[in-house]
């Protein structure tokens, strides 16, 4: 069986062009809302074909053509990548489609499915002979789809497009959403394919569109060359770091060229801290690869803190003292630049925020190490725990995870099997 779905997932980077039916065939075992889309209804008046199973074939469909019209540069792991992201686009709005009433009218709506979908997706994917680069790209998709149309929209700076970018790529979420708005009946559909032709035109102007002649490329790839030109006789670590900083700063609009990157590096290029955040549900593995990588790291472990504070380190009613603890560790940590590594799960975006900031408050290097594997594996390891956790307290984990994105720290690392598999962020490799 596992021969064939690899097969079947090969023929995706070729020519294939399986239609719904066989799509839920295949992979509906693996990801199971596929199986729930004809069952989720849709506004009549945005989506006047159906329930969410039409509208995702009419959508594959729409792909189809478009790819017989531009094959000569979606093709490859870009070609998967962009025939399973157009499938499960959608994919969270079973659980997120509600009724709610809007200027007097019951309307149907799916608030947050693009997020949810990419949570959803990011442990189910990590079982299927995907590449990781595969794995981020369908990730993406579904997690920003409803992105070209909302910066068109807000008449966005080149800031908006750079951002979008680290996030996905601009060329294939261009063609997803023009499926997307292709394959649907609603009133205002050439209005939103015009917002796409401007998404496209200013996608290119800013550079953040896929480059035939060097698919490598990127936006920030003349910053990189300048950057390591200027300053490439530093360790990686502080080279990621003027990196990272000058990629922050160009999004928030603070500077416009890497000189000024260059020139702002120099206030702490010589001494800074460095912040790894863990995240990971409970059995992924993050308190025994610290030990194993990152041995000269000081550990803030919130399990540890409560077993000193309350004696237990399952206790969660001192929730609010233990948080209050180890921030105070750790802002001593990052004003003593000690190398410090916070340990816990940090599955919801607000917990990892708060840390990102006071990393960056203190100008370390910020990394986020996420532990990526199936959520058998994670049971497996959960099991194999010397402090384990109930199962329905790991199942719900998994449920409430709010998948990072690359752009939430200064470099993004993804971990499989204790190794870490994929880098982004980092000056010598920028990658999406």
């Amino acid at each position: 069986m596992k021969k064939q779905m690899d097969g079947w997932l090969d023929t995706l980077k070729v020519d294939a062009c399986p239609n719904m039916e066989e799509m839920v065939g295949m992979l509906g075992k693996h990801i199971p809302w596929l199986c729930r889309l004809k069952n989720t209804e849709q506004d009549p008046e945005w989506h006047g074909e159906g329930d969410v199973y039409i509208h995702t074939g009419m959508v594959l469909n729409e792909l189809y053509q478009l790819l017989a019209e531009q094959n000569n540069t979606v093709q490859g792991e870009r070609r998967q990548a962009l025939i399973l992201g157009t499938l499960l686009h959608d994919i969270a709005k079973p659980c997120c489609t509600k009724r709610k009433e809007i200027k007097g009218i019951e309307r149907v709506v799916s608030p947050g499915h693009e997020a949810k979908g990419r949570s959803y997706l990011a442990y189910r994917l990590a079982p299927l002979h995907l590449s990781q680069e595969v794995i981020n790209m369908v990730l993406g998709l579904v997690g920003e789809h409803h992105i070209p149309k909302r910066l068109v929209i807000r008449e966005s700076g080149i800031e908006g497009y750079l951002k979008l970018s680290r996030r996905v790529d601009c060329e294939l979420l261009y063609y997803l959403e023009m499926a997307d708005m292709s394959g649907r009946y609603c009133p205002d559909k050439k209005q939103q394919l015009e917002h796409l032709a401007l998404f496209k035109l200013f996608a290119q102007e800013y550079g953040t569109w896929y480059s035939e002649e060097d698919p490598s490329a990127t936006a920030y790839c003349s910053w990189q060359r300048h950057l390591i030109a200027e300053v490439g006789h530093y360790d990686a670590d502080t080279q990621d770091l003027i990196f990272g900083n000058a990629i922050r700063d160009r999004e928030a609009g603070n500077i416009t060229t890497p000189h000024e990157a260059v020139a702002k590096s120099y206030e702490y290029r010589d001494g800074y801290s460095c912040l790894m955040i863990m995240c990971g549900p409970s059995g992924s593995g993050k308190s025994s690869w610290i030990q194993q990588y990152l041995k000269d790291y000081y550990v803030i472990s919130l399990d540890d803190i409560r077993q000193e504070l309350c004696g237990d380190r399952a206790n969660q009613k001192h929730r609010g003292r233990v948080l209050q603890e180890a921030k105070t560790r750790l802002k001593r940590a990052l004003a003593s630049h000690k190398k410090v590594v916070w340990d816990a799960t940090n599955l919801r975006q607000d917990f990892r925020d708060q840390l990102y900031e006071l990393g960056y408050a203190y100008g370390a290097l910020v990394t986020l190490v996420v532990f990526q594997q199936s959520g058998e594996e994670y049971a497996e390891g959960n099991a194999d725990r010397e402090y384990s956790v109930p199962k329905q307290v790991l199942a719900r984990q998994l449920e409430t995870t709010e998948w990072p994105t690359p752009d939430e720290a200064h470099r993004f690392w993804i971990v499989r099997d204790r190794h870490v598999i994929c880098r982004m962020g980092s000056l010598l490799r920028l990658a999406i």
